[in-house]
């Protein structure tokens, strides 16, 4: 009886323990499977053209991931050196260790020494709290062990470099390298490297940017450890103990373009709704250095409203964004004055009234149909009825130009040049408001009011996309769609994605150089002289709308088309006589001086395509072309050459 109870009262603590045991083997397979299928969040790189780093994008953790064979051999054995110097002959927990640790324990009285191998400490700070109770020791161990059972040494070694947090937001060895040095690993110095393996311990203690004489110091006895190994040399050892590396206080995001960055996001999250999780490296087609200038050149016009000018308004802002015209790369965009006051992207999120920057189109339909440049119209006023539900309802349009006069009959070049409102209304009663509305549709415009007031440019456009539609004279009648995006690729998805270009034929390409030459005007001697320079060609296009609530210059070089815009948010007038060429041509001269410093080699002269020739009329030359011929009753009256 007796031994029965004895039997009873061993085997029942080793079956209860055994359960327990059970049990919390069975409540860990979940947390082992996650570590074993590691997947972590990690961050989206945007480079420029020239693969310069734009910004890092994540969620919530900043983790830029490297392989185990992309690791250099050095930041293993210093990792394994300061953390776990048995690291290749243990099972996942060191017997020696714990041992080791529990007599120093003992003997303080108090917990002193920590004996966690490296992938206990993984699975600390994957899954388990800090507390230190004995069910979390011992799911630690046997997380641990089925861990070591799943996975390789070196699998470990990467998951936990990629892991570990470093401080500053930095997740991971490679975050830390390119934050704080900003450097690849394989560029490290030795003393860099102890300074990152310092930081597992205490992060926010050894915080290099916050205390960077503790974290020297620990990164010497790091060193001290190496050397007491024989892991590397005495020279090693003296010539890193005494380097002071150069650490940098970098945001996190390192975003240089911060617009342009989220033009990007707003592309890509549609086919890619994990683009801030899911370690995407996005090439872009700026240029980091355009993009510099191109912010500066906001910021100069908007501080010579306020300096020059005197304009007061809280709400002043401009934008300019610039596109390749040979193949609709965006070299540069900057959607308003200060990124930090306002996130509003004014280049692709703003719809303002483009005033007369819709000129050329409606003149491009006049020569389309056979006007020629030196076509005459009626420079005249008319008054024009608007009908009501009543009688008494009907009101009356009297458009005025803004030099307050008329002119009686004027060629084409020279209404447009000088940007004449009542020229371009008459001459569209000419041919017609259908096929005005229709020719703007061809052209790629949408949403076109179907009233004569549309001729002045009284319905609004996006930036980018009045950008996108110059580039139909700047690229000689084929216009390009806007790319921002180059390539995409997710090397753990292995997915590369190239962005394709998008050129559409609308017009000839001679017929486009008449509308060149007329817009050349307008910066040698009319409304855009303001954009004037010299040794390069320039062409465009003022726009101002009622009460100067809009001031733009729509501008093109022989390779490149730039947009700049000013106005309030609020919509309120900008100031009297504040016109697109007094306010916006200045900043894009400013912008291309500093631009063409940079890019030197950019084209400076505009071509002249087969298909255009000169007649001379009234003592001057002008331009003609098959479908444009010079306007005469018989073809053969006007000297040809």
């Amino acid at each position: 009886m007796l031994k029965k109870i004895f039997l009873f009262l061993l085997i029942t603590p080793i079956l209860i323990i055994g359960g327990w045991l059970m049990y919390l083997y069975n409540s860990i397979k979940f947390d082992a499977e996650k570590l074993i299928y590691y997947n972590p969040p990690l961050t989206t790189q945007f480079f420029d053209r020239n693969d310069k780093l734009v910004a890092n994008l994540f969620s919530k953790e900043n983790r830029l991931y490297v392989k185990f064979k992309d690791i250099p051999g050095k930041i293993v054995e210093t990792l394994i050196a300061t953390e776990d110097t048995n690291f290749f002959e243990h099972e996942g927990f060191n017997v020696e260790a714990i041992i080791r640790a529990l007599i120093k324990d003992i003997k303080a009285g108090k917990k002193v020494e920590g004996a966690s191998t490296i992938t206990q400490q993984l699975v600390k700070m994957m899954y388990l709290s800090r507390e230190k109770r004995i069910e979390r020791k011992i799911k630690e161990l046997l997380i641990a062990t089925k861990v070591e059972h799943y996975l390789s040494k070196n699998k470990i070694l990467e998951i936990y470099l990629n892991q570990v947090y470093l401080g500053h937001g930095y997740y991971g060895i490679k975050t830390a390298s390119e934050g704080y040095f900003h450097k690849p690993l394989n560029k490290l110095t030795l003393k860099e490297i102890a300074m990152l393996i310092a930081l597992p311990k205490a992060p926010s203690f050894y915080e290099p940017t916050r205390h960077y004489s503790r974290n020297i110091a620990r990164a010497n006895t790091i060193l001290r450890r190496l050397h007491f190994l024989g892991w590397i040399s005495q020279k090693e050892y003296q010539k890193a103990v005494f380097e002071k590396p150069i650490v940098y206080d970098s945001t996190l995001t390192r975003n240089k373009a911060p617009y342009v960055v989220d033009m990007a996001i707003k592309i890509l999250s549609k086919e890619y709704p994990d683009i801030k999780i899911g370690g995407y490296k996005v090439k872009l087609s700026i240029d980091l250095e355009t993009q510099k200038i191109a912010k500066e050149a906001v910021k100069w016009g908007f501080e010579r409203l306020r300096k020059k000018y005197h304009v007061k308004n809280k709400t002043l802002n401009g934008l300019i964004v610039t596109l390749d015209s040979r193949n609709g790369d965006v070299l540069s965009a900057v959607g308003g004055v200060d990124y930090r006051k306002s996130n509003f992207n004014r280049v692709i999120q703003s719809k303002r009234s483009i005033g007369s920057a819709v000129k050329p189109f409606v003149y491009q339909i006049a020569l389309d149909l056979g006007y020629n440049p030196a076509s005459k119209i009626p420079d005249i006023s008319r008054t024009y009825k608007i009908s009501g539900n009543t009688p008494q309802e009907d009101k009356f349009w009297k458009p005025a130009n803004y030099e307050k006069n008329t002119l009686g009959y004027i060629t084409l070049r020279k209404a447009l040049v000088h940007s004449r409102n009542l020229a371009t209304i008459n001459l569209a009663s000419l041919i017609g408001l259908d096929t005005v509305i229709n020719g703007l549709y061809k052209f790629g415009f949408d949403k076109v009011p179907e009233n004569l007031s549309i001729v002045l440019g009284s319905f609004g456009v996006k930036p980018l996309k009045l950008a996108e539609e110059y580039t139909l004279f700047a690229n000689y009648g084929k216009k390009v769609t806007p790319r921002l995006i180059l390539n995409l690729e997710n090397p753990k998805k292995g997915l590369k994605v190239k962005y394709p270009r998008r050129i559409d034929d609308i017009i000839p390409d001679y017929q486009a150089y008449l509308m060149i030459s007329i817009l050349q005007d307008v910066v040698k001697k009319g409304t855009g002289k303001n954009a004037k320079m010299k040794n390069i060609d320039v062409a465009g296009k003022t726009g101002t709308t009622n009460n100067f609530r809009d001031a733009w210059w729509c501008g093109f070089t022989p390779d490149t088309t730039t947009v700049v815009w000013f106005g309030n948010d609020d919509n309120k007038p900008i100031g009297k006589r504040m016109s697109g060429g007094r306010v916006s041509a200045p900043v894009f001269k400013h912008f291309y001086q500093n631009f063409l410093k940079i890019h030197p080699e950019r084209k400076r002269k505009f071509d002249i395509p087969k298909g255009v020739k000169y007649f001379k009329i009234d003592s001057y030359k002008e331009l003609f072309t098959k479908r444009s011929l010079p306007p005469s009753i018989k073809k053969f009256d006007v000297p040809v050459f």
